[in-house]
């Protein structure tokens, strides 16, 4: 018999993790081109933990099912569906209506979790063009990594100026976007620079495949740092910022002219101090390409599959996966800072 219902977590207001409600709802009816999918994994990602704190700098739509990142198995298809059939392995496309190309207005506004209800419950209904074939070699956990966190990195390193082998990237931390960027830089023959504040976690990125690792509270003067450990000193071809204003002064000494300085995050605070704050005159200086990046389309993700399956990469994830009913305790850990790599959460 198929379900009805489904238990699902709701944002409930923005005034911080206890308006995660953990409720149960029916399952709409599935239409001539949707697709009904048991979603059986889903990751965290820093937006879904700042949207219920009510940080999110841009428009929401609440009450939502909360979650940006799932994974799962086919259910049920619409009459007019040709792409997928019962028992299919899906991950879900972050903003569904970003098919392909530059993304446009409409398109950034159809975001999981935000705009959209999302992927924090047991079955969800999407059109067929929002879902993408899940790696063979992933389990659903792992698959659920891509949507935000694997796909951003891709488009980061692949949007805009295509990563060459032999160039240098330069990723910030230890969070999924920056491992998902060590990790398809290596694939591609680059050389990797990561920073971190952790000796610990320094070690973990050397065996990850970083070829040099920086702890940026012992070396301050990092971008400088990054820039000495590429060919000629000439700089780092690609960043992946994640800091943010926070970070961006060092970032720009390390960018090498003609580079390209990914902006994903502000993981550092949307507003930096008056020495950090950059500006035109800057970019000229450095003759680089500041960009901002939303995630990516389904074209680019079926590409990231491709290379995921050829490459067999492993996404990381923390030791600690929490179940569905767990969700909120997993954004209390992740905003603890407690992990390495994705939170995952298995959902029955």
């Amino acid at each position: 018999m198929a379900p009805t219902s489904t238990k699902q977590w709701v944002i409930k207001g923005l005034n911080g993790f206890e308006d995660l409600a953990f409720t149960e709802a029916p399952i709409p009816p599935v239409g001539e081109n949707e697709v009904l999918v048991h979603l059986r994994g889903a990751s965290l990602n820093y937006r879904d933990l700042i949207i219920p704190k009510g940080l999110y700098p841009f428009p929401i739509r609440s009450p939502l099912v909360a979650g940006s990142d799932g994974a799962g198995e086919v259910v049920a298809v619409g009459s007019k569906v040709t792409r997928w059939k019962q028992g299919d392995r899906v991950i879900t496309l972050f903003n569904q209506g970003h098919q392909y190309g530059p993304i446009d207005t409409v398109s950034v506004g159809t975001g999981l979790g935000g705009a959209l209800d999302g992927t924090l419950r047991q079955y969800a209904v999407f059109n067929e063009n929002g879902l993408v074939r899940a790696p063979s070699n992933l389990n659903f956990v792992e698959s659920a990594t891509l949507t935000c966190a694997g796909l951003t990195s891709w488009n980061a390193l692949y949007g805009l100026k295509p990563l060459q082998p032999g160039q240098t990237v330069l990723v910030q931390g230890t969070g999924g976007v920056s491992i998902f960027g060590l990790q398809f830089a290596k694939a591609a023959g680059a050389r990797v620079i990561a920073t971190t504040s952790s000796a610990q976690k320094a070690e973990t990125l050397k065996k990850l495949g970083a070829d040099h690792v920086i702890n940026y509270k012992e070396d301050p003067n990092w971008g400088e740092t990054a820039r000495k450990l590429t060919p000629d000193g000439e700089g780092v071809d690609h960043i992946l910022e994640v800091g943010g204003q926070a970070s961006l002064e060092q970032s720009m000494k390390a960018i090498k002219l003609e580079g390209v300085i990914s902006i994903i995050g502000f993981l550092g605070g949307p507003k930096g101090s008056s020495t950090s704050d950059l500006g035109v005159p800057d970019a000229l200086k450095h003759v680089c390409t500041l960009r901002g990046v939303v995630v990516g389309s389904r074209a680019q993700m079926e590409d990231m599959v491709r290379a995921i399956e050829a490459k067999n990469i492993k996404p990381v994830i923390d030791k600690q996966v929490f179940s569905l009913d767990k969700a909120r305790e997993a954004h209390k850990y992740m905003w603890q800072q407690r992990h390495f790599g994705k939170v995952g959460i298995v959902i029955d």
